[in-house]
Formats: structure tokens, sequence, C-alpha cells
């Protein structure tokens, strides 16, 4: 009995060995599989990665293009404001002295006025008497030089449209 106990114990030291191979087979082959899925997986992520990295990229370069048109458009806009305020310093420049010119026509007539009636009829008393020299003084234009100074302007600024 003790052989066949003996068998008995080796058959059954045969099939715990063949099990532990098995197992140990097993063991390697999903350690394996899960190496591959983590090979895969790494992969995946590194193209994913650098998809996004292209994507950023050509983010970059659309924000430069745009900030670079903006950049320009400020540039023309500013040069613009600048023209439009020159142009308005002479235009203000311009009405200052056609005021000065106006308020110095207006002082002119009212000395006429006060001194002698319409058409240079002289008031005096309380008859009227014609006076051809208030008339001749008035539409002579040398007689008034400095209302014949002419009106200063910069060149140009109206053929700009």
């Amino acid at each position: 009995m003790a052989s066949s106990s003996g068998t008995s114990s080796g058959s059954s030291q045969l099939q715990n060995s063949g099990s532990e191979e098995d197992l140990q087979a097993l063991m390697d082959q999903r350690k394996r599989k899960r190496m591959i899925s983590n090979r895969e997986s790494a992969r995946r992520s590194r193209m994913r990665k650098q998809k996004h990295l292209d994507e950023l990229v050509a983010q970059v370069a659309q924000l430069r293009k745009e900030n670079h048109q903006i950049s320009q458009s400020v540039n023309i806009t500013t040069q613009h404001c600048m023209n439009i305020e020159s142009e308005n310093s002479i235009l203000r420049a311009q009405a200052g002295e056609l005021s000065h010119r106006l308020r110095a026509l207006n002082d002119i007539i009212n000395f006429l006025n006060a001194n002698t009636g319409v058409f240079g009829a002289a008031v005096v008393g309380d008859s009227s008497t014609f006076c051809p020299e208030s008339i001749d003084s008035f539409m002579n234009p040398l007689s008034l030089s400095y209302l014949n100074q002419p009106i200063t302007a910069a060149t140009g600024i109206f053929n700009q449209y």
C-alpha cells in the first residue's frame, strides 16, 4: 500500500506542478496583454498630446496674425485721427481769422453808418448831404489795406477725399 500511496502522492505533485505551470503561463500571458495594452494606451496618449500641441501652435499663429492686423488697423486709425486733428486746427484758425475780419468789417460799417447815412449821405444837423468821398473810401480796396490780407490755409487738405 505504501507504493500506491506513493504513487498517488506523486501524481498529485504532477498535477500541482502542471497546475502551477499553467497558472504561471496564464499570469505571463495576462502580463504580456497588460504590457501591450499599456503600450497602446501610451501611444494614443502621445498622439492626443501631439494633436493638442499642433492645435495650440496653429492657434498661436492665428492669434499673432489677428494681433498684427489689429495693430495695423490701430496705426492707420491713429494716423487718420492725427490728420483730422491737424485739419481741425487749421479750420479753427481760419474760423478765428474770418471771425476777426467779420468783426472788423462790422466795425467799419457801424463807423460809416454812424458818421454818414446810408449810401454816403452825411448827417449834419437836420439835413442830409451827399458825400462821395465816403463812398470812394469805402469802395476803394487800397484804403482798407488791412482787410486785403489773404486767408492762409494748408495746401491740399481738401483734396484728401
